[in-house]
């Protein structure tokens, strides 16, 4: 019997949420932001960003801007995860016999043949990704359960996940302060976090959770209460924040204030089932009044994340959230298809980053990918 495919079996898949009993469960009562198909220009955005994307795949497999001789480049793996995800993202899929299909296959392939977790489970050593590279890697994996048509990878497949969900876990049970306690950082062993090592781990948890491997309620109950300690506002008695527009912050007790942590805050709690909470609430409102803009740091990784919380939130805030996102990407798309980041330490990650997150920010309302699927 083939694997299912999940985009097609959202019934059956918050069915089996329901009986995880997990706080991951879709939002209540939300609708579609908009039933507007997709214009001609984000079509061919999209198709452009592919064929761009496609370009840059190696022979070996991964998704590299520059062609290195080093059998697992760094940062290949979490680049590699990332093209997938963007590819993926607009339903070019393992499976299908087209030059997008096959690219992602090859991708596959690559990430599991090379990118061999240590002992611990822990994906990050292999190329050099540290944590950041780990939750984008598990979230990857997670999402390619089922897809493949192929039972040998999804079992390939599931076991990643399966070990990569307890390297997050006992990260996330290191010894930390309490500001920091219930997040993630650089490395297994932190002993800090911050908001933006921390969003890939839950997303990741959220993910696995879908493809049916249990997160422990505690996991997420802890992560919970990390996000809601970066939210920039003073409490009542009752533990309630007072302003209801206001930012997440990098870290809880400081850093800098964008509307990049503030979008990653928000999902962060969102894909933890937190939809009414109220620092949701309230970086919503703030993100109305301060959305992303090209020259802001890290404008491609939060433009992601906006997207996202945006559509999640529904409503008027979908709908800003689509237009902004799709004026700004088509905008800034490059002649050849790619985006490239122009700002900060940004730069240097490169047009492979940029364009598989400006594909991922486009595909929010194709709902190929589970993640996507409240």
């Amino acid at each position: 019997m083939m694997p299912y495919r999940r985009q097609l079996m959202p019934v059956l898949k918050f069915a089996f949420w329901g009986l995880l009993a997990l706080p991951f469960a879709h939002s209540p009562g939300q609708t579609s932001p908009s039933s507007t198909a997709v214009s001609p220009a984000v079509k061919q955005a999209v198709d452009k960003a592919s064929r761009w994307l496609i370009g840059q795949q190696r022979s070996q497999g991964c998704f590299l801007d520059e062609n290195r001789g080093d059998p697992v480049p760094q940062h290949s793996g979490a680049l590699t995860a990332m093209a997938i995800m963007g590819l993926t993202s607009v339903g070019h899929m393992p499976t299908d016999p087209t030059p997008e299909g096959r690219a992602v296959a090859k991708g596959l392939r690559f990430m599991t043949d090379n990118i061999v977790p240590n002992e611990e489970g822990y994906l990050g050593q292999s190329d050099r990704s540290r944590m950041y590279g780990h939750g984008i890697m598990t979230l990857m994996f997670a999402e390619m359960v089922g897809q493949t048509q192929d039972e040998e990878m999804d079992r390939k497949l599931r076991t990643r996940v399966e070990r990569a969900v307890e390297l997050i876990m006992r990260s996330q049970d290191v010894v930390k302060s309490e500001a920091n306690r219930g997040g993630w950082r650089y490395e297994p062993g932190s002993s800090d976090s911050d908001i933006s090592v921390s969003v890939w781990q839950v997303m990741a948890l959220r993910a696995a959770n879908n493809a049916g491997v249990k997160v422990p309620k505690s996991t997420i109950d802890r992560a919970v209460e990390y996000m809601k300690r970066s939210y920039r506002s003073e409490r009542n008695n009752q533990g309630q924040p007072v302003d209801m527009e206001a930012a997440f912050s990098y870290e809880p007790y400081g850093g800098r204030q964008t509307f990049s942590t503030t979008a990653a805050g928000m999902l962060s709690l969102q894909v933890c089932a937190q939809y009414d909470a109220p620092e949701v609430i309230g970086g919503g409102n703030y993100l109305m009044k301060n959305p992303p803009s090209p020259t802001e740091p890290w404008f491609y990784y939060g433009n992601y994340y906006y997207a996202q919380a945006m559509y999640q939130r529904g409503g008027d805030f979908a709908a800003v959230g689509r237009e902004k996102t799709e004026q700004l990407l088509v905008q800034l798309q490059q002649p050849d298809g790619a985006w490239q980041p122009r700002n900060g330490n940004e730069r240097s990650a490169g047009p492979i980053y940029a364009t598989a997150l400006g594909l991922l920010s486009l595909s929010v309302h194709y709902h190929f990918l589970p993640i996507y699927q409240k």
